[in-house]
């Protein structure tokens, strides 16, 4: 991946057009000199080179770099469901072509900015080659920057504008999760994954995906079953955030994760929590969320209908609403690996 290293020139152009008050039109503001950074060494980390990128138009924006992250996490998420190819970019945020342009352009593929703004398009340049080219980096970057700031940049406001950018209320919830998991860790390299169930406990487990299931109505199961004696402890297996804890009568006391992914892990029952976690926490792989049990199938407290075990299932979200898929390739990949590193001594 070719590195984007931030230029005096380039700074000046996303102070123009990030900084611009008003409406989303053109600006004569004079460029302001900026430092540029020290220059950074060659093949640099993909997560390190693009944190470097965010954290410097936060600070020319006053927007939060974990919230930056966030929207381009978001974005890389959707993208994945649309199948959009974005292997090369740094940037995964993207806009349509006539978002870009403006409704009404009879040019499809414009890239001056004078012309966009007539039209109402976002596209700005932000890399200061006097180009809002859509398929550059730090032009999407500056337009998405620009666009968060259109009411003002407190907290408030940003929520607002992203509201009304992606007209879904879900969408503003995953990126304010994902800017508390980046706010958290201070990293973009958050990838590690856990078994659910210590690997050096006793459980066994099968792909049960799709079975028929009778309690509560005909339904599939969503999920895998792993069995395991009660009180064997129940972990996260990626970096997340706590989206729901509590009672449900088909599983019993369970919890649900959001990922990074835009994935909700779902345990299901459970005997009991960690009582030191909460709904909005922020959890790492391995960090015990609770213990197996057999609740369940009935009002609060119900146990004991089914043998001990943690129900384990997996739902991606698709922008208007999450869609469960098979987690036993998951569940294998990941117990490979945590034996790998049992047999490495890590």
């Amino acid at each position: 991946m070719k590195g984007i290293l931030p230029s005096k020139r380039l700074l000046a152009g996303l102070l123009t057009v990030c900084l611009a008050a008003g409406p989303l039109t053109a600006t004569a503001a004079e460029p302001v000199k900026v430092t540029p950074p020290a220059a950074k060494p060659p093949q640099q980390p993909p997560d390190t080179e693009r944190k470097e990128l965010l954290q410097k138009v936060s600070e020319i924006t006053g927007i939060p770099w974990p919230l930056l992250a966030a929207v381009n996490r978001y974005e890389y998420t959707m993208n994945k469901i649309r199948k959009k190819d974005a292997a090369e970019r740094l940037i995964d945020i993207d806009f349509p072509e006539l978002s870009w342009v403006g409704m009404l352009n009879p040019d499809h593929e414009d890239t001056d900015p004078g012309s966009i703004s007539f039209f109402g398009g976002v596209g700005v340049d932000g890399s200061g080659d006097g180009l809002a080219d859509r398929g550059n980096d730090l032009d999407r970057l500056a337009s998405m920057a620009r666009l968060m700031l259109r009411h003002g940049n407190d907290p408030e406001d940003i929520r607002i504008s992203l509201w009304e950018h992606y007209s879904n209320t879900r969408s503003v919830e995953r990126i304010e999760q994902f800017a508390d998991i980046f706010e958290k860790f201070g990293t973009l390299s958050l990838h590690e994954h856990a078994f659910p169930l210590p690997v050096k406990a006793e459980y066994s487990y099968r792909s049960t995906w799709g079975a028929s299931r009778g309690w509560g109505g005909f339904r599939i199961h969503e999920g895998t079953d792993l069995f395991a004696g009660y009180g064997v402890p129940v972990r996260s297996t990626s970096y997340g955030i706590i989206e729901v804890k509590g009672w449900n009568p088909y599983g019993g006391w369970r919890i649900g994760i959001r990922d990074l992914d835009n994935i909700y892990h779902y345990y299901a029952h459970l005997s009991g929590f960690d009582k030191k976690i909460k709904e909005g926490d922020v959890v790492a792989p391995g960090q015990v969320v609770g213990w197996v049990g057999s609740s369940g199938y009935g009002k609060p407290g119900t146990s004991g209908k089914f043998p001990p075990h943690l129900h384990f299932g997996m739902y991606r979200d698709r922008g208007l609403a999450d869609w469960p898929f098979d987690p036993y390739p998951s569940l294998k990949k990941w117990e490979r690996e945590e034996f790998k590193k049992r047999a490495a001594g890590k």
